[in-house]
C-alpha cells in the first residue's frame, strides 16, 4: 500500500510539480519581501506577521489534494469490502507515505525564506523552524484526510475545511490575544492548529536573546526575550507546543480511521445483504 500510494503522488505530476514549485517560489518571494528584517521593535512585527502569513499559507494550501483522497476512498471502500487489505493498513500507509514528500517540500520552503528574511542565525534555531513547518504540513495533511473521510464531495469539503481554518486561525493569539478572548470561546484558542505552531516560531525567533527592540531615555525598554515574557511565552513551551502539534496528528489520523472503518463496515453490510 505504501509503494502504491508514492507511486500515486509522483503518477499526478501536475499536483507534485504544482506543489513543489509552489513551495519553493513562495519562500524565495516571501523572503525577499521580508529581506533582512530589523532587530527593533518594527522588525519584531514584522516577524510576527511573517510567522502569522507562513501558517496561514501552509495551513490552508493542501486543500488541492483534497479530491485524491476523495478518490482514494471510493477505492478504499471497494477494496476492503473484497477483503484485500484491511482500513488499519490503509491508514498507516497512507499516513507513512506523505512524510518524506511533506519533508521535501519543508526544506523546499524554509531555507530560502529563513535565510533571506533574516531569522534567527542559530543554526539549530533553523532546524526547529524546519520541524516546525514540517509538522504544519503535516498537520494540514491529517485534517485534509479527516475531513475527505466525512464530507460527501469535494465542494462541502472545500467549504468545511476553509470555515474550520479560519475559525482556527481566528483564535490563534494573533489577531486577539488569549486575554482577552471571551470565557465561552476560550476553548476554540486551546483547539486552534495556529496557535502552538505560532507559539513555536515566536519562542524559536525570540528567546535567549537579549536584543533591544526599542530605546527610551537612554535605555532598553523591550528586548526580545521580554517580548515573549509579555505574552508569557517561555522556553519551556517549545517541546510542549511540537509535542502537541503531534497529537493533533495523531488525533486527525485516528478520527479519519474510525470514520472509515464505520464506512467500510457500512457498505460491507449492505453488500453482504444485496
Amino acid at each position: 500500500l505504501t509503494h502504491r500510494f508514492s507511486k500515486n503522488i509522483f503518477r499526478t505530476k501536475e499536483l507534485f510539480a504544482c506543489r513543489t514549485v509552489q513551495m519553493l517560489g513562495s519562500g524565495i518571494v516571501l523572503g525577499l519581501i521580508f529581506h533582512n528584517l530589523k532587530d527593533d521593535l518594527e522588525g519584531a512585527r514584522e516577524r510576527v506577521g511573517l510567522f502569522a502569513f507562513i501558517l496561514t499559507f501552509l495551513l490552508t494550501s493542501t486543500i488541492e489534494a483534497l479530491p485524491i483522497f476523495l478518490q482514494e476512498r471510493e477505492i478504499l471502500m471497494k477494496e476492503t469490502s473484497s477483503g484485500s487489505y484491511r482500513v488499519s493498513s490503509y491508514a498507516v500507509a497512507n499516513g507513512l507515505v506523505y512524510l518524506p514528500f511533506l519533508l521535501i517540500l519543508a526544506i523546499l520552503f524554509s531555507v530560502p525564506v529563513y535565510w533571506l528574511a533574516g531569522l534567527n542565525p542559530n543554526f539549530m534555531a533553523f532546524l526547529q523552524f524546519l520541524l516546525l513547518i514540517w509538522l504544519i504540513l503535516y498537520t494540514a495533511n491529517s485534517v485534509v484526510v479527516c475531513f475527505s473521510a466525512l464530507v460527501p464531495n469535494f465542494i462541502v469539503g472545500n467549504s468545511v475545511i476553509s470555515g474550520v481554518m479560519g475559525s482556527f486561525f481566528l483564535f490563534s493569539g494573533y489577531f486577539i490575544s488569549k486575554r482577552e478572548i471571551p470565557s465561552y470561546w476560550i476553548f476554540m484558542h486551546y483547539i486552534s492548529l495556529f496557535k502552538y505552531p505560532f507559539e513555536g516560531f515566536l519562542i524559536n525567533e525570540f528567546s535567549e536573546s537579549s536584543k533591544c527592540l526599542e530605546y527610551g531615555l537612554g535605555k532598553c525598554l523591550m528586548t526580545e526575550e521580554g517580548l515573549l515574557k509579555e505574552e508569557r511565552y517561555g522556553e519551556a513551551n517549545k517541546w510542549r507546543n511540537v509535542v502537541i502539534m503531534l497529537s493533533f496528528v495523531l488525533l486527525y489520523r485516528c478520527i479519519s480511521y474510525v470514520i472509515l472503518r464505520c464506512r467500510c463496515s457500512q457498505r460491507s453490510f449492505k453488500t453482504a445483504l444485496a
